[in-house]
């Protein structure tokens, strides 16, 4: 058993990859100083405000953890991992969306092309993989809404079902199909874990510095009847900060200086679209989180909402100039 044990951690590609090791290293480094931080912070200051950063804190310590051993630990159970936040995520939005009880057979349907989706992540079949749910669910779904015999309402339904789908399943499913990508091209040492590692770090340093920007210069709101939060200087020195970091994070990437760059610079604006589209949601439902899979901060998609919009396009960026 012990012998077992040692082959499997030296097999992990923590140790095989020492670039990946170094950002490993250099994230939980943050992520203690951040928790640090807060903590002296508020011994120190106890009327200060430092609820709302203790937990971004807190559930990025979640999120790290995940996607760290994500990318480390073999395929067979990655895939499933990740699968299974989109199953939570379409969850807790299909519970919040207010679908007709005579939905219920449709949305069976859905859930069902969860594991195909990520089956077709696993195997690489990249056609099938990026039209599955954009064109066959898309025409399927109506089908099966029509064939129960509810007419009413149904426009929403079929509406919702698709685009709880499109979020949930497509979009977050592009991060497990990061470890399917080939690795024969040039630059590509640390494979699809370093690009996952990358979406996932500067998809959530973003999260963290438009916040913290917005709370040191924000004046002037970008969507006060959305999210009240959000202003422009926020969003300007998240954007230009997480470029920079990201650039500095290109050593994970097969992308040349200038893909870097601009694809960090579209992860920073993608997420902050990902992160009001669903504030916009919600506010629509009245309801401040999507569910409490997360006690304390929420639900999975809370925490998930930039990466929806984020992976799809970074996937595909990188498919389009690396592959």
């Amino acid at each position: 058993m012990k012998e077992k044990f040692i082959e499997f951690i030296s097999n992990l590609d923590l140790f095989t990859k020492p670039d990946i090791l170094q950002v490993v290293i250099i994230i939980f480094s943050l992520l203690t100083f951040a928790s640090l931080l807060f903590f002296i912070w508020g011994k120190l200051k106890p009327q200060a405000n430092l609820a709302e950063l203790k937990s971004r804190t807190n559930s990025w310590w979640l999120m790290v953890v995940f996607f760290v051993c994500s990318a480390l630990l073999d395929r067979e159970i990655t895939f499933p991992a990740i699968g299974l936040l989109s199953f939570i995520a379409f969850r807790e939005l299909y519970s919040i969306l207010g679908f007709r009880d005579s939905d219920r057979r449709a949305i069976f349907w859905a859930f069902l092309a969860i594991p195909i989706q990520y089956y077709l992540a696993y195997i690489g079949w990249y056609m099938l993989f990026i039209i599955f749910i954009p064109v066959y669910m898309f025409l399927f779904i109506p089908v099966r809404l029509v064939i129960i015999g509810e007419t009413k309402g149904i426009i929403k339904s079929m509406a919702s079902i698709q685009w709880a789908l499109m979020l949930t399943v497509f979009g977050i499913s592009h991060l497990a199909y990061f470890l399917a990508l080939p690795t024969d091209i040039p630059n590509f040492k640390n494979g699809g874990q370093g690009l996952l590692l990358f979406l996932v770090f500067v998809t959530e340093i973003n999260d963290v510095l438009q916040f913290i920007w917005g709370k040191l210069l924000g004046k002037h709101k970008i969507t006060p009847s959305v999210s009240p939060n959000k202003t422009w200087e926020g969003f300007i020195g998240g954007v230009i900060s997480t470029t920079i970091i990201g650039y500095f994070l290109g050593f994970l990437t097969p992308l040349l200086d200038w893909q870097v760059i601009l694809a960090s610079f579209i992860i920073a604006c993608s997420g902050f679209f990902g992160d009001i589209v669903m504030s916009a949601v919600k506010r629509d439902l009245g309801v401040k989180d999507t569910g409490t899979s997360i006690p304390g901060h929420g639900g999975i998609l809370d925490r998930l909402d930039s990466l929806t919009y984020t992976a799809p396009i970074f996937f595909h960026l990188v498919y389009y100039w690396a592959f």
